[in-house]
């Protein structure tokens, strides 16, 4: 076989193949970048390619021999595509994955490489190729319209740049997350978890719906009908406390309501609101038209029935005294309201509401102002404390809470939330200021019933690390709230 170190193609480039190819290895660790590391691994393909071929071109001289132009040039064109394409991947690539890290586009990364490359090739086979290359690329490009058609598409956006991935967009009638922009399509992952291939050339010449630029808010709109005998002013009132209480919604920019159309069996409202999260607008749909009907259903603002026929509808009987002897039962069976006479738990059964809550909405909020009590008739909820919404207890069917506010008037003291729908009865000051003013010997007996009940919240509040209201006296306070002192 000869001697090997005394053949020409033992070079010098041979051992910085073997550099670049262990340097690539020790980067591929480092990166963390999904892009960065898949380019290099590219690389070290390469890489290893090259010294294959010029372990078996060194172990058969005679054939170098007979071709040493054609074989150094080879060699020197696969170090420079590696050495390339090492270059720009370590220029224009991030080292650490992250969300909203924006580099050079991998289409035109390879666009640079082939560029590089093709200058190489012709400072190194001259002439030579020129001939043979424009023969080739043309039978290539009648036979690759469509192909090429995906690629210049491709290139074209990743220069323009109308969408990154990560951005939600909408082209044609497909609605999806952006995943990757290759030479020949765009992938899209859709809001049912299928991922969409769609040609460049189609994305290329289709209108764009970009939703996460230029500015990531994106407003969204539910249309919902109310009576024609609730005004729009309180219409457009319940419907903004009802997106208030949705998560989703941002509360800058704010949401707002338009009387869109006087329908067949209602006005037709308009609820718009912005959201960040476009992935998620179906959900916060639902969870807007949730809301509404809850809030509707507590003010009492019906949701009209499709009227498709002429038809007689006939209502049941509401039997206010039935109703209202119920509500003094309901009223009688609180503990702090148990030691009041027949006369006052009727009195404010006359002013109480029956309110619906759905699941998960807070019913009062820490801190807020009020003053009325609750009392839950159907459901269960959670009482919690402190910043964290540490829950202290629960309470069902027949349990209260909202004394302290129906009592004294201070701010709510805990967030009470529905645990499933639930039902309570609202008792409010007023009603209640009413009754005391006429028979105020009942305060001492209201405020003992009280100081028990705020007593295990006041310990669940230190344990939170809330501190507690400044200790008064409870009865004294009260005939202040209720104008007796």
């Amino acid at each position: 076989m000869g001697d090997a170190t005394a053949h020409p193609l033992w070079m010098p480039h041979a051992l910085w193949g073997l550099a670049l190819a262990v340097g690539t290895a020790a980067l591929m660790i480092v990166a963390r970048d999904a892009l960065t590391r898949r380019r290099l691994r590219f690389t070290l393909l390469v890489t290893l390619a090259f010294l294959a071929l010029h372990a078996g071109l060194s172990a058969m001289p005679f054939v170098a021999s007979a071709h040493r132009t054609l074989v150094e040039g080879l060699e020197a064109m696969i170090l420079a595509l590696a050495v390339t394409n090492t270059i720009i991947t370590l220029v224009f690539n991030p080292w650490i994955a992250g969300p909203g890290r924006d580099r050079a586009p991998s289409i035109v990364q390879d666009v640079l490489v082939v560029t590089l490359i093709g200058g190489v090739a012709y400072y190194v086979f001259g002439e030579r190729i020129v001939g043979p290359s424009i023969g080739a690329a043309a039978a290539v490009a009648l036979g690759l319209q469509d192909q090429l058609g995906n690629i210049f598409a491709g290139l074209a956006i990743q220069i323009e740049r109308p969408f990154r991935v990560g951005h939600w967009i909408a082209v044609t009638n497909l609605e999806g997350r952006v995943v990757e922009v290759t030479w020949r399509a765009t992938k899209l992952r859709t809001k049912d978890g299928n991922l969409v291939i769609v040609p460049n050339n189609v994305v290329g010449r289709e209108s764009i719906t970009n939703y996460s630029e230029p500015a990531a808010p994106t407003r969204e709109s539910v249309d919902v009908g109310a009576t024609y005998l609730a005004p729009p002013n309180e219409v457009r009132e319940a419907m903004l406390a009802a997106m208030g209480r949705v998560a989703g919604v941002l509360r800058e920019p704010p949401a707002d309501v338009l009387l869109q159309d006087y329908g067949g069996s209602a006005i037709v409202y308009r609820a718009r609101y912005w959201i960040i999260d476009f992935e998620r607008d179906v959900v916060i749909a639902q969870d807007v038209r949730t809301a509404i009907y809850y809030e509707f259903k507590r003010r009492g603002i019906e949701i009209p029935w499709p009227i498709q026929v002429e038809y007689h509808r006939e209502d049941a009987v509401r039997d206010l005294a039935v109703e209202r002897e119920g509500f003094a039962r309901t009223i009688a069976g609180a503990a702090v309201l148990a030691a009041l006479p027949a006369d006052a738990h009727r009195a404010l059964a006359e002013a109480a509401k029956e309110r619906l809550f759905a699941s998960g909405e807070a019913i009062v909020r820490e801190g807020e102002p009020g003053a009325s009590m609750f009392i839950v008739r159907r459901g269960r909820v959670a009482v919690t404390v402190g910043a964290d919404g540490r829950e202290v207890a629960a309470i069902d069917e027949g349990g209260y809470f909202g004394e302290m506010s129906l009592l004294t008037g201070d701010p709510r003291t805990a967030t009470v939330v529905a645990r499933g729908d639930c039902t309570v009865l609202e008792l409010p000051a007023d009603a209640f200021r009413a009754y005391i003013r006429t028979r105020p010997e009942v305060i001492d007996q209201l405020a003992e019933a009280a100081t028990a009940r705020r007593r295990g919240l006041d310990e669940a509040r230190a344990a939170s690390s809330t501190p507690a209201p400044e200790p008064r006296s409870l009865a004294r306070r009260m005939r202040q709230f209720f104008g007796l002192a």
